[in-house]
């Protein structure tokens, strides 16, 4: 189903979407990340929104809602819905996400009215689905534990290794709605500069808890819209994701490298703890990621970064070899400890991805630790919740590679807070510390070993 162009007037007053037109939109924009199941659905969601610039930011953020309330709930919703007659539809899962949050069946029947820009009447055989649902909740104890906690059920042994007894509890907190963080940039004004000018625009936000630059608020909000963001006082980045790169403790006469750069999230908080001076090239092998930083680089006032694209057969790190005194490597990976922010992710993971993975990420770090200099530091970080991309992927390099060793708790930079300065690699989770699910180890390059000349013998 397609909505017509006139939806973009059919307001009368402010252009506002009615209830019943935002659940098509949320029916139409799970339809579009159905029929793309390998492609992350907030890539999905914005080639949606892209193509429908009528509908404003509100009617966008409800739409939003909705769709990824029956993403979070996908196995669940499922679960319900077993032995229905007929095909599992966006339009049937829409209805049962309702129901099971305490609408009516009445209310569901008056959503789907068939009137103006409203989805069709329900046929008699999804009434017949959905109307024992009435009055029942989402999540029951009758599930099996991988259906509650919205999991696969063949990632349960990797996660059982993580958690131990605190599986459970760690994978509930996963099933919530993630915060909304901001990184104040230092290089633009104070936290405190931040908190006056996002308060001027009604949104209220507060300090977090463990990075020194983090601001938190609620939910959806119109952050992109807000002069603060537009001017590049603030920039969206999870907490998790601020403190990987207090640990890089990258410095204003350091030549640094973000291997693994992407649109250049931590490439930005790099240059703003290296205020703006040494250097620093962000790398990556899409072409399109690194030009998506152009735009963010320019909004945030840095200067002191160079891109490159790292292509097959490139010179470009051989010229280079130990010449960084920081190396960030922020790995592809799993994505398990976004499963709050991107739901869609459990759904698509394999085994035969964690697999391959583990193998990227070897490889990842063996060439980026070429790249640093002697004394220098590898940083590697992942968003993965799994033992075999994190600590066990960092024993395996250690093993590899003598002449790198963790770096001793009392060199770990003050930025970092206490309760993190404890080892040197440190994880976060959604349960414990408010964050995405996170991993991180700072690594120190030896100094080689100097050579003594033997006495000649006599």
């Amino acid at each position: 189903m397609h909505w017509p162009l006139a939806l973009r007037g059919q307001t009368g007053y402010g252009g506002d979407m009615t209830p019943a037109a935002r659940l098509s939109g949320a029916i139409d924009l799970l339809c579009a990340i159905q029929n793309a199941p390998r492609r992350p659905a907030d890539a999905t969601a914005n080639a949606f929104f892209r193509e429908r610039r009528y509908i404003g930011g509100g009617d966008r953020r409800a739409i939003s809602t909705l769709a990824w309330d029956v993403l979070r709930g996908w196995r669940r919703l499922h679960w319900h819905l077993e032995g229905s007659q007929g095909d599992i539809s966006p339009r049937l899962l829409c209805a049962a996400s309702m129901l099971l949050s305490g609408t009516t069946m009445d209310q569901v029947r008056m959503m789907f009215s068939g009137e103006r820009y409203a989805q069709n009447p329900l046929t008699p055989r999804e009434d017949i689905n959905l109307k024992h649902l009435e009055g029942k909740e989402l999540s029951s104890q009758k599930q099996p534990i991988a259906i509650r906690l919205e999991y696969p059920d063949w990632i349960e042994p990797a996660l059982r290794e993580t958690f131990g007894s605190r599986m459970a509890d760690e994978m509930e907190a996963m099933l919530g709605t993630p915060t909304l963080d901001l990184r104040v940039n230092l290089l633009k004004g104070t936290r405190e500069d931040a908190l006056r000018a996002l308060k001027r625009e009604g949104l209220n936000a507060v300090p977090t808890k463990l990075s020194p630059w983090g601001l938190r608020l609620d939910g959806r909000q119109p952050v992109t819209a807000a002069q603060a963001f537009k001017d590049g006082l603030v920039e969206i980045q999870d907490e998790g994701s601020q403190l990987v790169v207090a640990a890089a403790d990258a410095r204003p006469d350091n030549r640094v490298l973000d291997y693994c750069a992407g649109a250049g999230g931590k490439t930005l908080a790099l240059a703003m703890t290296m205020e703006n001076k040494g250097h620093i090239v962000a790398c990556d092998v899409h072409e399109k990621r690194l030009e998506g930083a152009v735009k963010r680089l320019r909004r945030a006032g840095v200067h002191n970064v160079e891109r490159h694209l790292l292509v097959t057969g490139d010179k470009w790190a051989k010229r280079r070899a130990a010449s960084f005194d920081r190396v960030l490597v922020d790995a592809p990976c799993s994505g398990t400890g976004t499963w709050r922010r991107n739901p869609d992710a459990r759904l698509r993971l394999t085994p035969e991805d964690i697999q391959e993975l583990v193998i990227k990420q070897s490889e990842i770090l063996d060439r980026a630790a070429s790249l640093v200099k002697p004394g220098g530091r590898m940083i590697y970080a992942t968003c993965s919740l799994l033992a075999a991309e994190n600590g066990q992927q960092i024993d395996a390099f250690l093993k590899r590679r003598t002449d790198f060793v963790r770096v001793p708790t009392e060199d770990l930079p003050d930025l970092l807070p206490a309760e993190l300065r404890e080892k040197a690699q440190f994880s976060l989770t959604p349960l414990r510390d408010g964050t995405d699910g996170f991993f991180a180890c700072v690594m120190q390059r030896l100094e080689p070993v100097a050579q003594t000349e033997e006495a000649p013998s006599t």
